[in-house]
């Protein structure tokens, strides 16, 4: 494995923005440095050119300076163990393509280094590293000779069963919560009748798959239920009330409903592309201009959960996967224009808060604030638009909370899980 160090990993604005947060915490911290540095995994070795060019493609950002005194504490960031960053997968793919098969995988991790006043205590090292890294996609390595780990290989495990002939719903349940399938009380009801048909045990692998293939994920299970309100069934599910606009007003709408996204009719406008040959003697291939119906794509998804646990990325991905939509509509979509959307809770800013927000709720550990959503997730958003070439031209930004009656007494609404609309 190689090691090179790269360019500084925050800006001006960012290396002072995260200096602030970790005085707050821990006002011991004097200085604060990020460095990408670069872990490349290679089977075979790399000759002086190679290493020259590899070298030449990993200069990048900025050349700034932020030095501070070796004895510093040192944190080295990096992609949770056992997977694999989408920067690494560009990196390497870029790498082949530029001749350098030699290389296995790159991978990145940024080397901080804090400075703080005194020795600092254990219950202070560990404030430090959990603001500097997002523990659901990332792993803080003591020491930089652990970075190894980013390319282990193990054997797959065998082949597991669970035993719900013999242990019945019991075995099941057990399962569920040791291998995180989040199955719902129903569902397990359903598989442990399923098997017990079949007359065999299920898989580890089956109900990995069953749990992900029926996850509420975008909440299709949800939304096409029937419903029952005050003992008088419905006609219409949540998603048949939502397609009703379009049956009741289908006009110059090509295509609702059945494929990645809608397509509305557009006008006519010129386009320039190559002339079809006909095969007829003589005939040259040439280019030009043609005249034919320009329609119009749209589309919005959401993407609130990985918003509320990571905004950046979740912002960044949920844009990215409505790009993928509409890329894939019809023969292809061609992307114009994004938007990204939020709607969060109180946003609570320090030395800012307002009246109607005055008292602190909290939140679950697990999700960012509603200011943390609001200042990564739009930058997420509209970084992955921009990269991808498609401005990210509007959107929309709410907060919410309000008191509300129930039947438990007064309960507090607003959206600790955010909204996300990409589109």
């Amino acid at each position: 494995m190689l090691e090179l160090r790269g360019a500084p990993a925050l800006s001006a604005f960012r290396h002072e923005r995260l200096l602030t947060v970790l005085r707050d915490r821990v006002p011991e911290v004097e200085a604060l440095s990020a460095h990408y540095v670069h872990f490349i995994d290679h089977h075979e070795e790399l000759d002086h050119a190679a290493q020259e060019r590899l070298a030449k493609l990993l200069e990048y950002g900025s050349r700034d300076s932020q030095e501070i005194p070796d004895n510093a504490q040192r944190f080295l960031v990096v992609p949770r163990l056992g997977t694999q960053s989408p920067w690494s997968s560009k990196a390497t793919d870029i790498a082949h393509n530029c001749g350098l098969s030699q290389i296995s995988r790159i991978e990145r991790g940024i080397d901080y280094r804090v400075e703080l006043r005194g020795a600092p205590s254990t219950e202070q090292l560990e404030a430090i590293s959990a603001l500097l890294h997002d523990r659901m996609t990332e792993h803080v390595l003591a020491d930089v000779a652990e970075a190894g780990k980013l390319f282990a290989h193990h054997s797959p495990a065998p082949l597991g069963s669970v035993d719900i002939l013999e242990g019945g719903r019991d075995a099941l349940a057990t399962a569920n919560r040791e291998l995180g399938l989040a199955l719902a009380d129903d569902e397990i009801d359903y598989l442990v009748a399923a098997f017990i048909e079949l007359g065999r045990n299920p898989s580890d692998v089956e109900l990995m798959m069953f749990a992900q293939a029926n996850s509420e994920h975008c909440r299709h299970k949800i939304f096409n239920a029937d419903w029952v309100i005050d003992g008088e069934a419905q006609s219409h599910s949540l998603f048949k009330m939502i397609k009703n606009t379009f049956a009741t007003s289908p006009d110059n709408v090509l295509s609702a409903y059945s494929d990645n996204a809608a397509v509305i009719k557009g006008s006519h406008g010129g386009r320039f592309f190559p002339t079809p040959l006909t095969g007829a003697e003589g005939e040259r291939a040439s280019y030009n201009a043609h005249q034919e119906p320009i329609h119009i794509l749209m589309k919005v998804e959401t993407h609130n959960h990985p918003t509320a646990i990571a905004p950046f990325p979740g912002a960044a991905t949920g844009s990215g996967g409505e790009i993928r939509d509409e890329g894939a509509t019809g023969i292809g979509g061609k992307p114009k224009a994004g938007l990204s959307g939020f709607t969060v809770s109180n946003l609570r800013i320090p030395e800012f808060v307002q009246p109607w927000e005055a008292f602190d709720y909290g939140k679950p550990e697990r999700m960012q604030s509603a200011l943390n959503i609001m200042l990564d997730g739009p930058i997420g958003g509209a970084a992955f638009n921009n990269e991808f070439g498609r401005p990210n031209l509007t959107g929309y930004f709410r907060t919410y909370e309000q008191d509300a009656l129930s039947e438990d007494g007064i309960e507090r609404r607003g959206y600790h899980k955010p909204i996300m609309i990409a589109g």
